[in-house]
């Protein structure tokens, strides 16, 4: 049980019909509401339903959002597709943060995860049971970023049904194994699944982009299988995640920390960057200042960055994506990634 979260053992909640007051709920009123983590099911004219994941961050607010105005489209008529939301850390919502001190990450405890044993990895598996029993059709998790960054989707199998689904929403498309644990991973195995990235929180772009997003995906009567052509996307593959270790205090733009990042790091979000690139400068004694590990979970430091008069700098050409300037996301998640483009090969996906 856990006091600062809910009154009762955490379990999964699953209704059948949409609660009047949903309708016009915000994301932070939605514990008192719905009680819980919830899974909403709701029928269509098309039986195999759309899989949505919202709030699985709880201060990530706008896929709630963008579900509750497609909520409202359809209060008097049918969908045109089944639909099952998945309602996530509605604790962590309530209190407008990504999660609180006592939860896993919400986006890394469902199956496949690298860790195990928490009432969160149960809830997870269980969500993901009840979709396989419902023939899902296809699964989007919605998110937003705290740094600067354009809307792009990720994939984690480079298969042309998951390409099509991603390039719907934006023709820039992340392909990443690691983190383990996310939902788009563990949806990937019954259907196509990706994560769509829609900005930072309270954007009205953001929130429009993924409500005709998920209009659209309720409309489609299939996903395609032929190939995608390689110049409708531009294609990236995450090589390495990169953490500041706890030890190490950090900051942006000032001098009294013993590691300083430039403070408009975010800035650099999708860019191609050469190698000599400046990220930061040391005000102490730092031989490897960062925790850089690659999708295999080797430690790759020596190979994206090197220490130079004092100054972190880029030893090869990359393209970070989701460099944050918010402390406790680095402290709890991480800095950011690194990725390199790669060429889509039309026959590569099965």
């Amino acid at each position: 049980m856990r006091c600062s979260t809910s009154a009762e053992p955490l379990s999964l909640r699953q209704l059948d019909h949409c609660p009047p007051a949903l309708y016009e709920a915000e994301a932070g009123e939605l514990r008192r509401l719905l009680g819980g983590p919830t899974l909403l099911h709701l029928p269509g004219r098309r039986p195999a339903p759309l899989f949505v994941s919202v709030l699985l961050h709880g201060n990530e607010t706008t896929g709630y959002l963008a579900v509750r105005e497609l909520l409202r489209r359809y209060r008097d008529r049918p969908l045109p597709r089944a639909l099952s939301v998945f309602f996530g850390n509605v604790y962590a919502a309530e209190q407008g943060v990504r999660r609180l001190p006592d939860q896993p990450d919400y986006n890394r405890v469902w199956p496949g995860s690298e860790t195990a044993g928490t009432p969160e990895h149960a809830m997870m598996a269980e969500v993901v049971q009840a979709m396989e029993s419902r023939g899902v059709f296809a699964a989007v998790d919605v998110h937003n970023n705290t740094g600067i960054n354009p809307h792009y989707a990720c994939v984690n199998r480079i298969d042309h049904r998951f390409l099509h689904l991603a390039i719907l929403f934006s023709r820039t498309v992340v392909y990443f194994v690691r983190p383990r644990g996310v939902a788009s991973m563990a949806l990937a195995r019954l259907c196509p699944s990706v994560t769509v990235e829609c900005g930072q929180p309270g954007q009205r772009h953001g929130i429009e982009h993924a409500l005709e997003y998920l209009e659209a995906c309720l409309h489609l009567a299939e996903i395609p299988v032929h190939p995608v052509a390689p110049h409708d996307l531009d294609l990236y593959h995450t090589v390495a995640s990169i953490r500041v270790p706890e030890r190490v205090a950090f900051g942006f733009g000032r001098r009294d920390v013993a590691l300083e990042f430039q403070p408009d790091l975010d800035h650099l979000n999708f860019r191609e960057l050469p190698a000599g690139t400046v990220l930061a400068r040391l005000h102490a004694e730092l031989p490897r200042p960062l925790v850089v590990t690659d999708e295999r979970g080797r430690d790759v430091f020596d190979t994206y960055f090197a220490v130079e008069d004092d100054q972190l700098v880029l030893k090869r050409p990359v393209m970070p994506s989701m460099f944050t300037l918010d402390a406790r996301i680095v402290r709890q998640d991480c800095l950011g990634y690194l990725m390199e483009r790669i060429e889509l090969v039309s026959d590569s996906a099965a």
